[in-house]
């Protein structure tokens, strides 16, 4: 099989975790016999740096023809104005915007090697194995009104929360459809005792609920399962939530496994199906770290490209349908935890932490054995 795919690094550690998220990736090539052609772009504050936008039409004509995107991450302190009219996050939006990525799927798991890194008291954090789908182009990150200005009484700002009954369904339907393929229950997140919104988000989760009887659908108002998350994140198998509360609920969730340097993630445009590939004429979903850039640790060759890589074991799942292919680099990071190995956000003090490429070398040669 050959497939093309577009890399976007970005700015800070997200280039250098992309690089060993390719190497690990055309490993596994080698050993299954697939072909996969790299097609580099630029986004975020680099893009700024050289054409003053975050994301100029040629990178969106390379995404628009590739079969998948893998995402590094955007952002830094050079671009960290808050009154300036152009961020490097707004090439991240516009790419979910042109390519319809409506279902940001964030798998929350503790690796039982890294409990000891949690914060969280071990005895929580048996049997924690979840997903959160957040729904991405909708809500107060897109809805208008959206405008800051000054009158005589002094500034002000406004940002609309917005949602149709079609977006609703459609990204509820993905964390159906996930739970339908895991344990059967899903919980879908709102705040219905104050927000108009919230109410129309559990009512069509209930209609939508009756195409799936076979999974059981538990309403839960957000503020609670924030609560939730960290007291008995046991409980939670698939989340599906509205854009602000899925952000927000993921990161928080990302740290009860001990690092953010952990957990991949999948931006979608259609529902997930276990036999993966996406239709003829359809556009390329787009995987990343849930980390931020890091500038701090950029250039010194101590990322933890781990999410990175399983973000792209994710891709191998979901866009081409390569479960085989996508397991065996997931075992590898469980092979590699298992033997002791860390990098520097979850070594333990005694522990001396492997850089950014040698992790890299390391996977790709389990994966390819």
């Amino acid at each position: 099989m050959e497939a093309r795919i577009a890399v976007l690094g970005g700015d800070g550690i997200g280039p250098e975790v992309t690089a060993e998220s390719i190497k690990v990736i055309d490993s596994i090539g080698r050993r299954y016999g697939h072909r996969f052609d790299w097609v580099p772009g630029i986004v975020g504050g680099r893009s700024i740096d050289k054409s003053g936008i975050a994301i100029d039409n040629n990178t969106l004509n390379l995404v628009l023809g590739a079969d998948a995107v893998l995402f590094g991450a955007v952002g830094g302190p050079k671009w960290d104005d808050p009154v300036a009219k152009v961020r490097p996050e707004d090439g991240i939006l516009k790419l979910r915007k042109t390519l319809g990525l409506f279902a940001n799927l964030r798998p929350v798991k503790v690796f039982p090697q890294l409990i000891g890194s949690s914060p969280l008291r071990e005895e929580r954090l048996k049997n924690v194995d979840f997903i959160i789908v957040r729904e991405l182009t909708g809500g107060l990150y897109f809805g208008k009104p959206k405008r800051r200005w000054e009158n005589s009484r002094g500034r002000r700002a406004v940002d609309t929360l917005s949602y149709t009954e079609k977006e609703i369904q459609r990204v509820v339907r993905v964390g159906f459809e996930l739970a339908r393929m895991r344990n059967k229950k899903l919980h879908s997140l709102d705040k219905m005792n104050v927000m108009e919104t919230s109410r129309l988000w559990r009512e069509v989760a209930t209609e939508v609920g009756h195409e799936y009887p076979d999974v059981e659908l538990i309403h839960m108002l957000a503020d609670n399962a924030a609560m939730q998350i960290v007291t008995n994140p046991s409980i939670f198998d698939v989340i599906v939530t509205e854009n602000t509360f899925g952000d927000i609920l993921s990161d928080e969730a990302a740290v009860i496994g001990g690092s953010m340097g952990m957990l991949p993630s999948a931006s979608l445009a259609s529902v997930p199906r276990m036999n993966g590939r996406r239709r003829r004429g359809g556009k390329p979903a787009l995987y990343e770290p849930i980390h931020g850039s890091a500038p701090d640790i950029a250039g010194r060759g101590v990322a933890n490209p781990l999410a990175s890589i399983l973000s792209a074991a994710m891709m191998l799942r979901w866009s081409f349908g390569m479960h085989k292919e996508a397991k065996a680099m997931e075992e590898a990071v469980d092979g590699f935890l298992a033997e002791g190995y860390r990098t520097a956000d979850i070594a333990s003090p005694d522990q001396i932490p492997l850089q950014t490429t040698k992790v890299g070398d390391m996977i790709a040669a389990q994966v390819g054995d």
